[in-house]
């Protein structure tokens, strides 16, 4: 059913309009558009224009059902004697309005065809707009009076060859109400009003502000419930934890994480980790906030052929029986956002300010986490982590924004993807002792117990991230490595984790390493990663397992040897999404 947008535009002069393919009675003063979204087979809504007298009035229709948050009806009045347009925005604490020129001066119009017909054309923003008017009439209706064509009746428009309006049928209506121009509130410019009308619409929470991640702090303890919106810190500082209650939103929004970084003092690159707890507000079930709050050892620990311990990492099956993981009712964290501190931004920039590059003030990095939406909902224990051991250290700040897809919200909720977290060997506790992921030495890290795909899935992905460690010429940080993801067994995706755009990212490294032939070495290639940015996740389909029966899913790397004390290691995460 198509959702009609009542655009009432008043003229005092007589009508008689035509247009291509449509019947216009004489005294036609309502004229009906089509309005399509991806050509003329997919129609989303109409438009109607009224004429009536000298002033428009063009207004959203009220919304069939319950608005999203952030949403206000908006009035736009045209005034033609004035080529003026004024749009107001209407919300429950306050109204703005704007007031610009109606006609665009800036735009080239290329004219062509009979009067009937007349077809203009113009690109804008490298898009070819083409407008089909009826100059024969003396009324002007146009649902699109933006850019200026006043002159005439719209019979189409298209926007690179595909229709997205279109007349449909005109008629005339007695009595049309006459709208009245009204504005209150605070003044703001066309773009102002744009930026409010879509902040209005996110939503935004500040999850960490200005923290700083350093080696130094005193430890956090909680004897008993983790308290709301209060950071806690723990592994020597390096880690900062905080326990929101986020909004339950339709299932139609996008979430995106925000983090801003800068060095406080720490002049070097580093791994660092947004993570969501699951299942700590469970005391029947060991979590890694107990790792967390008391010792990495209090959580399930995998041992490797070579005997060293590797705790909370849902490593699964060892060769030896006996290694097997000491726990079957444990989820590691779930990584959000994989990523690394580039060298000294911001702290350093005054040292190397004669250097010839203008450094960045701070990092930025924006990655859309909506496949992991159901984790951030409700009770949530979320956590950053920048493994360092300087007193300075690192400042962060993270956003959670959350934007909708749709106005409404849905009239039933459709059923969340089941998320779980199979293995996790980014040690965020490394400042209190957790291992660092070095076990694809001697072993391959599995799921233990397997995993259960139920046979009513629409679509199974496993979320992977990896990077790869070992900084010296030979180390792993720096040789292609691949992945090996095996099922029950059998080797089933491949994927080297591998950036070579990291020269890219010079700005944000003041004070990287400089060679003698004008490298630095945050320009070198590394696996996955690269000094001030985010490593993406990769995604492999599950599905052709989605058979009601248990599976093992295993990762295996082949990891460069030590040498001279140093060592390479690997942090992956997996993270089971099973959508319905």
């Amino acid at each position: 059913m198509r959702n009609c947008v009542n655009v009432l535009v008043f003229l005092l002069l007589p009508m008689m309009v035509g247009a291509q393919n449509v019947k216009i009675p004489k005294d036609a003063n309502r004229f009906t558009y089509w309005q399509f979204e991806y050509g003329e087979k997919t129609d989303t809504s109409c438009i109607e224009v009224w004429l009536n007298d000298g002033v428009a009035s063009i207004e959203t229709p009220g919304i069939e059902g319950t608005p999203v948050q952030g949403y206000a009806p908006t009035h736009t009045y045209i005034d033609y004697p004035d080529d003026s347009i004024t749009v107001s925005v209407s919300y429950p604490d306050s109204s703005y309005y704007y007031r610009t020129a109606l006609s665009r001066s800036d735009i080239e119009w290329k004219v062509e065809g009979p009067a009937k017909e007349r077809k203009y054309t113009c690109s804008i923003n490298s898009n070819t707009l083409v407008f089909v008017m009826d100059e024969t009439v003396k009324q002007n209706a146009t649902p699109l009076p933006y850019y200026g064509l006043a002159k005439g009746v719209l019979r189409s428009f298209t926007r690179n060859g595909q229709l997205r309006i279109k007349l449909a049928k005109s008629t005339w209506i007695n009595n049309a109400p006459w709208p009245g121009i009204g504005v209150m509130g605070r003044r703001v410019t066309p773009r102002e009003l744009d930026r409010i009308m879509k902040e209005r619409l996110v939503v935004t929470t500040r999850i960490f502000d200005n923290v700083q991640l350093h080696w130094g702090a005193q430890n956090a303890h909680v004897s008993d419930s983790v308290p709301f919106d209060t950071v806690l810190h723990y592994a020597g500082g390096t880690l900062a934890l905080k326990r929101l209650h986020l909004p339950v939103l339709p299932e139609h929004y996008q979430y995106f994480l925000e983090l801003h970084q800068r060095s406080n003092g720490d002049a070097y690159d580093r791994t660092g980790s947004v993570f969501v707890i699951p299942g700590f507000n469970n005391s029947l079930e060991p979590t890694f906030f107990d790792g967390i709050n008391g010792h990495p050892d209090s959580l399930p620990v995998f041992i490797d052929h070579n005997g060293e311990r590797y705790q909370g990492i849902r490593s699964g099956i060892s060769h030896l029986k006996k290694y097997r993981i000491s726990s079957f009712v444990y989820d590691p964290p779930v990584e959000l956002m994989r990523f690394f501190t580039p060298f000294g931004v911001g702290h350093f920039n005054e040292r190397m300010a004669n250097y010839g590059i203008d450094w960045a003030d701070e990092t930025y990095y924006r990655q859309e986490v909506s496949d992991l939406a159901p984790l951030l909902q409700g009770d949530v224990l979320i956590g950053v982590w920048i493994g360092n051991y300087d007193a300075g250290g690192h400042i962060v700040s993270l956003d959670l924004k959350s934007y909708p897809n749709d106005y409404l919200v849905p009239d039933s909720s459709s059923k969340h993807p089941y998320i779980r977290s199979l293995f996790n060997t980014c040690n965020v506790l490394e400042m209190a002792g957790q291992n660092y992921g070095k076990l694809f030495a001697t072993d391959s890290l599995s799921t233990w117990g397997g995993i259960w795909i139920p046979k009513d899935a629409k679509r199974v992905l496993l979320r992977y991230i990896s990077t790869g460690h070992g900084g010296w010429g030979e180390g792993d940080e720096f040789v292609p490595k691949t992945n090996i993801i095996l099922i029950d067994g059998k080797p089933a995706f491949s994927h080297t984790p591998w950036r070579q755009d990291c020269g890219c990212y010079r700005d944000l490294n003041p004070v990287s390493g400089n060679f003698w032939n004008g490298l630095s070495s945050s320009d070198f290639s590394r696996s996955g990663w690269c000094p001030g940015t985010a490593t993406q996740p990769v995604y492999f389909d599950l599905s052709p397992w989605a058979d009601g029966r248990e599976h093992t899913l295993t990762v295996a790397i082949p990891q460069g040897k030590p040498v001279e004390g140093m060592f390479s290691h690997w942090a992956v995460s997996g993270t089971l999404i099973i959508e319905y």
